[in-house]
């Protein structure tokens, strides 16, 4: 896997976070940089970690797999890109942004943005990507776009959070869609 498409994947990740980002910018009534670095820091931890996760589960079965990985990736990056086209075009709760930047809150939000990434990892392990530069990358990726979603959240409002979710959920799909036409020898 290039750096290109590694960092498409990066991007694809982090616009769930980012969006969460934007949201917790709109809610702060002083944003400060602390405060971004905060959002920003959880989220890239746990988007960084949860493909390790993956990865260590996808190794346990890759001798089983093997054959059909191509397959598995398709499946799993198109279900994601899906997945945050569905919730881009779904009716927001007006309660859903909150300034609370408490343990509880943070874990909860950066897990619930980092599942996807555990599937990715998965994905990692089938396609022998080297892991430890592949989730540095895409956690640094994702710190540094939470951050700017914070300091965006808070200046420009919430214009931006359904096309990052559907920027990310198309790149995604994409993404599945060249594994899939690489492995079958298409191009």
């Amino acid at each position: 896997m290039g750096l290109v498409e590694l960092f498409l994947i990066a991007v694809g990740l982090s616009m769930d976070a980012f969006a969460v980002s934007v949201c917790k910018g709109l809610a702060m009534k002083k944003c400060t940089w602390t405060k971004a670095g905060i959002v920003g820091l959880y989220f890239g931890v746990f988007q960084a970690g949860m493909p390790v996760i993956g990865y260590l589960l996808g190794v346990q079965f890759k001798d089983i797999i093997t054959s059909i990985d191509h397959w598995i990736a398709f499946i799993l990056l198109g279900i994601i890109g899906a997945n945050m086209l569905k919730e881009a075009f779904e009716e927001e709760d007006e309660n859903e942004c909150d300034e609370a930047l408490d343990v509880h809150t943070m874990v909860g939000l950066a897990v619930a943005t980092s599942i996807d990434a555990l599937a990715v990892g998965v994905t990692f392990a089938f396609l022998q990507v080297k892991i430890i530069p592949a989730v540095c990358f895409i956690g640094a990726t994702t710190f540094l776009i939470s951050v700017a979603g914070v300091k965006i959240g808070n200046v420009f409002g919430s214009r931006y959070k359904k096309r990052a979710e559907i920027a990310g959920g198309v790149i995604l799909i994409l993404l599945g869609v060249k594994i899939l036409i690489e492995h079958l020898g298409i191009l």
